[in-house]
């Protein structure tokens, strides 16, 4: 029999205890917002500082021109270099897309066993590898073999560079999506393939997307596998066996030079670049997960 003593000691007792975790989880979020604010201050500086200073340049000519003299009263231009952009990200994604999704479908799916467990710790160091390291492999692959500097061997490096990314955040995704899924599709009789086409990467949908756009914007801004590989061209696109010019390339070279407006076409370049990076992450998460009539259900037909 609990006296009344014991009543009122264990409602003080609640309540301290109450008390405590609030404070606790105020402390918390404080942190956490702090940490939010360390984080987003520098990166907000940054983009004003790049608005500012690219604005003023962006012009018609200035994104359909090629680059002119170099130090002359005509700068010219960058598109060539955002026509280079645009083809280096869907040549890559064309490659690593696919390759790394199924990757990471394999390792979640088929790679509980040690040869999983060694793609995994490849894949993992892959992630690591300088990508000057991967410019230079691809030098040697494609550029040495073939005597000429290509599209082809900068799509091949940051293919490279798309994968590990890819592959990693496949994985992670389909593990998270609940063992009833798998376990009602096999109930249903449906083939482990349609399940997975079917069921998990339509529930790993959200995942897949953002891993993909994290390689794209990471490769979208590599300067130095491209030194390597397409080596910088003022034209536009000639051939697949030509050099080729790109906006991290082209905004490298111009702030080397000692001219003012090159400077400047540097920051426009710069600001460019962000919003095709933009452009493609809003374009691609509308395009994919926007809501669907039926709430986005799936259907599945037993046995297909």
């Amino acid at each position: 029999m609990i006296t009344i003593e014991q009543r009122a000691e264990f409602r003080k007792h609640f309540r301290n205890n109450i008390s405590s975790r609030l404070v606790t989880d105020k402390i918390v979020k404080g942190i956490v917002f702090g940490c939010v604010l360390l984080a987003i201050v520098p990166l907000g500086s940054i983009i004003l500082e790049i608005v500012r200073n690219g604005v003023p340049v962006l012009s018609i000519e200035f994104l359909t021109a090629p680059p002119g003299a170099v130090g002359s009263a005509d700068p010219g231009g960058i598109g060539p270099a955002i026509q280079g952009t645009l083809m280096l990200i869907g040549m890559s994604s064309l490659i690593g897309v696919p390759v790394g999704v199924l990757g990471g479908i394999f390792l979640s799916e088929y790679g509980n066993n040690r040869y999983g467990n060694m793609i995994r710790f490849f894949n993992d160091v892959l992630a690591e590898f300088p990508t000057i390291v991967i410019g230079l492999f691809a030098f040697a692959v494609i550029v040495l073999t073939f005597g000429y500097f290509s599209i082809v061997a900068g799509m091949f490096a940051l293919s490279v560079i798309m994968l590990p990314v890819i592959t990693r955040t496949t994985e992670e995704s389909l593990k998270l999506v609940p063992v009833t899924y798998r376990e009602a599709g096999y109930a249903l009789g449906i083939k482990r393939s349609v399940i997975i086409l079917r069921i998990l990467l339509t529930s790993a949908k959200s995942g897949l997307i953002t891993g993909i756009m994290l390689s794209v914007a990471r490769v979208a801004g590599e300067t130095a596998p491209l030194i390597f590989t397409i080596l910088g061209n003022d034209d536009f696109f000639s051939g697949f066996d030509q050099p080729m010019d790109a906006l991290p390339l082209r905004i490298y070279r111009l702030a080397n030079l000692p001219y003012d407006s090159a400077t400047a076409q540097g920051w426009g370049g710069a600001l460019i670049l962000i919003l095709i990076i933009l452009s493609l992450n809003v374009g691609v998460r509308y395009l994919f997960l926007r809501k669907r009539g039926g709430g986005g259900r799936f259907r599945i037909t037993a046995g297909r």
